[in-house]
């Protein structure tokens, strides 16, 4: 069993991939949201007012003996940008920047600080640190490309830093110079430190948009759910709504039927419409059903081996028996249940990922005592690898792409392209001789576990997996539970 993806998922085209030794530059992580126009403008008038500050400190209270106009200068430049920046906010509808404005804001914040450091020392000017925020911001919000060039611009200006530079400001009449060596030391800091911030806050960053992405994804897998049960209930209610309309229709062309010449054109009609009207009902009939009947329409409460059914039914028939039980305490009756479509959805992801693992059987088993109900998933296959289990629940972890139920749909899907239809419940799927066509849901995220947990724990279920029934020389399988109290999945009687 594994955490694997079983809808299919929004496909995105793929980047052409650039032949010669940089084919992987274009296929890296495509981060390109930016920052938002306004933050950008309020964090460099706090750079402003920090530099402003900092100038007037070792001027005015230690008489450092500063180039103050150029200085200055640097400093104006920031407020230029800013003011131009503020304009351009107003006029625009939205403040969000796309990834090359905010690169550029970034890079000019580089320069900046770059100019201000080679007036006051360079290396030696303890406020170098600051040339690390403009490469964390770039690693956090911009593409791969764009914060690398971030970074290479620190580590250039790192480089002229080291060689030319103004000697550093100190009180007059004495003059402080470091030994090359330090220099030396302070700029392989400074390295260090925009290259493992940057890591880190790129990092951060894709583990936080995999994570929206997964919350994303059951959202809609959740809100779809809810959508099918609601045309459930319009369904129920359209049934009960034409009843009263078609039973007038009936009476009337009963009446017309007896009031026409037998064998003649209005007697033929008013037949017509009888047996049409008594196919509505039949369909009708149908739709009231319960869904512990056959074709029956979904209601908000079933059964609880109608529930385990309803899972497993649409898993059969790909070469796997597939074993469902209800076990209650003292042989009482199994009790009915809330059908919730979290309930569904999660539970059929588990029994999918049984499927696509399983070696020939899969059991689908509740147990129902006093207090609680536990429905079990166990599969005869391999089970959970032991570096996958630790992680499982997470989004993005899987361990195998494409298993057993994919394999059998896509040569369905092959067959049907090449013109054969194949069974309805084929045992035994063969590969067809045209190319392997690929199914949306091949390839899985590893969002499947992450998803059905999501569900399931929204309901108040609580998920824990384990080790099969596999026996020795056997394989061990894996055994996926849920376990509610009560009264959050029983229909109160």
């Amino acid at each position: 069993m594994s955490a694997t993806e079983d809808h299919p998922t929004p496909q995105f085209a793929a980047p052409a991939e650039t032949p010669g030794p940089f084919a992987g530059w274009r296929n890296l992580p495509r981060r390109n949201r930016g920052l938002s126009l306004r933050t950008l403008i309020i964090v460099r008038w706090m750079t402003i007012f920090g530099q402003s500050a900092t100038i007037f400190v070792a001027t005015a209270w230690f008489h450092f003996d500063l180039p103050l106009w150029f200085c200055l200068a640097a400093i104006a430049a920031s407020v230029l940008l800013n003011l131009d920046a503020t304009a351009r906010l107003k006029r625009s509808e939205g403040s969000t920047t796309d990834g090359t404005l905010t690169a550029a804001h970034l890079g000019f914040d580089i320069l900046q600080t770059s100019v201000l450091l080679g007036l006051t020392g360079g290396l030696q000017n303890p406020f170098c640190l600051l040339l690390v925020a403009p490469v964390t911001v770039a690693a956090a919000s911009l593409p791969a490309r764009q914060a690398i060039f971030m970074g290479l611009m620190v580590l250039i200006a790192t480089v002229c830093l080291f060689f030319v530079s103004m000697p550093l400001p100190w009180q007059a009449g004495t003059e402080l110079n470091l030994p090359p060596l330090y220099k030396f030391g302070i700029g392989m800091a400074l390295t260090t430190g925009v290259v493992f911030t940057a890591t880190y806050a790129w990092r951060v960053a894709a583990d936080a948009e995999k994570l929206e992405l997964a919350l994303a994804t059951t959202q809609d897998v959740l809100q779809r759910e809810q959508r099918m049960a609601a045309l459930g209930g319009l369904a129920a209610a359209a049934a009960h709504e034409l009843g009263t309309p078609l039973a007038t229709i009936q009476v009337v062309a009963k009446e017309l039927l007896r009031g026409s010449e037998e064998g003649g054109p209005a007697a033929e009609d008013a037949a017509l419409i009888l047996q049409q009207a008594e196919r509505c009902r039949e369909i009708l009939k149908r739709l009231s059903q319960q869904p512990e009947e056959e074709g029956g329409i979904v209601f908000a409460e079933v059964g609880l081996k109608a529930l385990l059914e309803e899972v497993v039914e649409p898993h059969r028939g790909f070469d796997l028996e597939f074993e469902v039980s209800v076990q209650t305490a003292s042989g009482e009756k199994p009790p009915r249940v809330r059908r919730l479509p979290e309930v569904i959805h999660g539970l059929s992801t588990l029994v999918e990922n049984a499927a696509d693992f399983a070696g020939s059987k899969v059991r689908v088993r509740a147990l129902v005592d006093a207090g609680f109900i536990v429905i079990e998933v166990v599969d005869d296959g391999p089970g959970f690898p032991p570096d996958i289990l630790p992680r499982l629940g997470e989004p993005y972890v899987t361990s195998r792409p494409q298993g057993k139920a994919r394999r059998a749909l896509t040569a369905q899907i092959a067959a049907s392209v090449a013109g054969a239809a194949p069974g309805r419940r084929a045992r035994k799927a063969t590969a067809p001789s045209a190319p392997e066509v690929i199914a949306p849901s091949q390839g899985g995220m590893g969002l499947g576990f992450f998803i059905s947990r999501t569900l399931l724990e929204r309901t108040g279920g609580k998920v824990s997996v384990g080790v099969g029934d596999g026996g020795k020389g056997q394989p061990r399988g894996a055994r996926v539970a849920v376990r509610w109290a009560r009264p959050a999945l029983e229909v109160a009687t």
